[in-house]
């Protein structure tokens, strides 16, 4: 069941926040995110406080995370997208996260899904999400779920981690 997440579990997001980075570390890894940088279990904790966090649980267990809101990064306006819009009907899907164990369950596509439900039950015209460039599993999935890739743009993740990023887009 993917639902708002609540206070309670903000500690559970926060790990599987780490499972991933530490088995990126060990085996390799296609995010640009770094242990105790980003994500950490603050940026769980103001999107909670926010309402703009969503978990997928499965029976108590948080088998993946992201934040939807309105809210472009400034590289946004740099990206020449096919699908205008105005700012309150675009629906961005940021910190799409699987941890380690619950992947390859098809979480990430439900996750996917519930973002093209939220955003048309909310009246969005329009989904954007972005993504490092060389996530080659993060882009299939969007591809896969018929978003197109709008351009690429250097960034500065949260001020943070300087990156290359893939842009892509759905019209709902």
């Amino acid at each position: 069941m993917i639902r708002l997440a609540t206070k309670n579990d903000i500690a559970a997001v926060g790990v599987t926040y780490d499972q991933l980075l530490k088995h990126e570390q060990i085996n390799g890894g296609f995010s640009n995110w770094i242990l105790g940088v980003y994500p950490t279990i603050k940026i769980a904790e103001e999107a909670v406080k926010n309402g703009t966090m969503y978990v997928l649980d499965n029976d108590g267990e948080i088998c993946a995370s992201m934040i939807m809101n309105n809210v472009q990064a400034d590289e946004y306006e740099y990206i020449d997208w096919l699908y205008p819009a105005e700012k309150e009907k675009v629906l961005v899907v940021h910190t799409l996260c699987i941890p380690p164990k619950s992947a390859r369950k098809g979480y990430g596509k439900q996750m996917v899904e519930f973002a093209k439900d939220f955003a048309k039950k909310s009246g969005c015209d329009v989904i954007r999400i972005d993504t490092y460039a060389h996530n080659k599993p993060a882009k299939s999935l969007y591809q896969k779920c018929g978003f197109r890739i709008a351009g690429y743009h250097e960034a500065l993740l949260h001020g943070l981690i300087l990156e290359e990023l893939a842009f892509l887009e759905y019209k709902l």
